[in-house]
Parts: C-alpha cells; structure tokens; sequence
C-alpha cells in the first residue's frame, strides 16, 4: 500500500482500478494519504473514480466474455454471489449499477451486467454516477476530520 501512494495519482488509479476487479483490494487508504499529503481533492477523486470504472468495465467484460471462463479461472466470486447479482437485476433493474461501489456486492453486479449484456453507455453513466458520489463523500469525510 505504502509503495502506491509514492506513486502519486497512478498509484491512486491502481488502487482504484485494483479495487474494483476481481482482486480483494482497498483504493481508501491511499486516497486518505494522498489527501493528507496536501494532494489536490478534485484530481483525487476524479483518479479515483476512472481507476475504479475502468476496474469495473474489466468486470463487465469478463462476464459478457464468459461467465464460465470468468468463474472458472479468474474470479474468488463465487456462483451464488452472481446468481444474487442476477437476482437484484430482475428485482431492481438496471439502476442497481448505481451500488456497483459497495463492497461485496459491486463487483458481482459489474459482472452480472456484462452476463446481461447490459448497454455499455447505460452502464458506464450508472456505475460512474454512483463510484464518484462514493469518493466525494470519502473525500470530504477525511477533510472534515
């Protein structure tokens, strides 16, 4: 973690990005690092919120790829985690992307959409909304602090 944050704002988008693939990984801590080292919030957050689509778009893509191959080889999700995903597709729509940023169920739903073949621009315009409403909030909860 330490070595990220020397990294400055690539190491922000490689936490990001790290954060919202199949990998088990917190992009928090380096962004509360950057902030306290006097980094400026806006780039921060909006690194942050591309690392973590662009994360999130790799998700989309191994499930409309091949949710078998995705299971099978890359993923520690299991299949009942993507079957709930599915199911909160059925039950809430497409506007359940806006949820993509919680942890635990976000990255199955990133999948589940590319299962679905959900429309890219819809989901970018989601996942993005709801990823950068979560690192404003972070941001202004560790500068309010």
């Amino acid at each position: 973690m330490e070595s990220l944050i020397e990294f400055g704002y690539f190491g922000l988008f490689a936490a990001a990005f790290l954060a919202a693939t199949i990998l088990p990984f917190s992009s928090e801590v380096v962004l509360g690092a950057l902030l306290i080292n006097g980094m400026d919030p806006t780039a921060l957050v909006a690194v942050a919120t591309f690392g973590n689509v662009v994360g999130s778009v790799v998700n989309y893509g191994l499930g409309y790829g091949g949710m078998e191959v995705y299971q099978r080889k890359l993923s520690s999700t299991s299949k009942q985690d993507i079957d709930a995903a599915l199911a909160r597709y059925e039950k809430y729509g497409t506007a359940s992307l806006l949820f993509a940023w919680v942890p635990v169920i976000g990255d199955p739903l990133t999948v589940a959409a590319g299962v679905l073949r959900v429309n890219l621009v819809t989901f970018l315009l989601l996942v993005t909304a709801g990823k950068l409403g979560r690192y404003v909030v972070i941001t202004q909860m560790i500068l309010h602090t």
